[in-house]
C-alpha cells in the first residue's frame, strides 16, 4: 500500500499572513489523522516563513500517525529539531536560503560524503532517512552509496509532461529509477505538484511506491471540496 503524507505547510502560510493562531496547526495535524492521512509532513525553513520550529515540537506531542521532517540538513538548527523530535523519518532536501519551494534533487556525487556523515547522524538517533533526488539513475546510484534508506522522487518534471498530454513519456524516467532504486535496496517515496489529475497514473505505474507526500495541490483542493473530502479523494487514487 502506499502511504499518503500530509504536508500542512499552507496552513501555517495561511496564518502566518494574519498573525494568531488561526487556522491552528496542532488542530490541522489531529485532523489530517482523523480524517484518514497516513503521516503528517512539515517542512520549516529557516526564516519560518511558514512552519516555526516551535509548530514542529507541538505536533510532535500530539502526533499518533508517521511523522516526517523535511529540511535542509546543512541548517544546525534544522539538525538539531530532528534529533530533539526524533520523527519516523527525515527528508533531507537541498534548498537554498529563502527558496520559494523545493525545485531540485540532491547531487549525490558530488555530495556524497556530506550525505554520508548527516544520513549517519539521523539514522544512529532511530530516524528513518529519506534524500530528495531527480529521476536520474546516476543520482539513484549514487544516494545508494550515501547510506539513506529511501530516496524522494522529485516530481515536477511528471507532473508537467503529463499535464502536457505526453502521459506514457511523463512516468518512464520514474520508473526507470524506481528499478534502479529497487535494485540498490532503496524505498522509494515520491512527492512536488502531485495532484488529483495526476496520482492515479503515477501510482499505477510507478513500482514500489512506499509514501507520497502532497500539501498544496490538497489544500487548494480542501478550499472547495473540505479537508477530510479531500484527504480521502487523493488516498482513493492510491488504491
Amino acid at each position: 500500500m502506499t502511504k499518503l503524507s500530509v504536508n500542512i505547510n499552507k496552513f501555517a502560510t495561511l496564518r502566518n499572513s494574519r498573525g494568531g493562531n488561526n487556522p491552528d496547526l496542532v488542530k490541522a495535524a489531529i485532523d489530517a489523522q482523523r480524517f484518514g492521512a497516513d503521516g503528517v509532513t512539515v517542512h520549516p525553513r529557516p526564516d519560518e516563513r511558514h512552519i516555526r520550529y516551535e509548530d514542529v515540537r507541538e505536533i510532535k506531542k500530539i502526533i499518533t500517525t508517521e511523522f516526517n521532517i523535511e529540511g535542509n540538513c546543512t541548517e544546525q538548527k534544522f539538525v538539531d529539531l530532528v534529533l530533539e523530535t526524533k520523527p519516523e523519518q527525515v527528508t533531507l532536501v537541498p534548498d537554498t536560503l529563502g527558496q520559494l519551494t523545493s525545485d531540485h534533487g540532491w547531487d549525490t556525487i558530488k555530495n556524497k560524503d556530506y550525505l554520508k556523515d548527516m544520513i549517519n547522524v539521523f539514522r544512529k538517533a532511530g530516524i528513518r532517512v529519506s534524500i530528495f533526488v531527480d529521476p536520474n539513475i546516476s543520482m539513484i546510484e549514487g544516494a545508494a552509496a550515501t547510506g539513506t534508506d529511501r530516496i524522494e522522487l522529485y516530481t515536477e518534471g511528471y507532473a508537467k509532461e503529463f499535464g502536457a498530454g505526453s502521459r506514457e513519456e511523463s512516468v518512464r524516467p520514474y520508473v526507470q529509477a524506481a528499478v534502479k532504486a529497487r535494485e540498490m535496496g532503496l524505498g522509494i517515496n515520491a512527492g512536488h505538484d502531485l495532484d488529483l489529475q495526476n496520482l492515479r497514473y503515477l501510482k499505477q505505474n510507478l513500482p514500489w511506491l512506499n509514501e507520497v507526500s502532497i500539501g498544496h495541490a490538497l489544500i487548494c483542493d480542501a478550499l472547495y471540496l473540505g479537508f477530510e473530502n479531500a484527504i480521502q479523494l487523493y488516498k482513493r487514487q492510491l488504491l
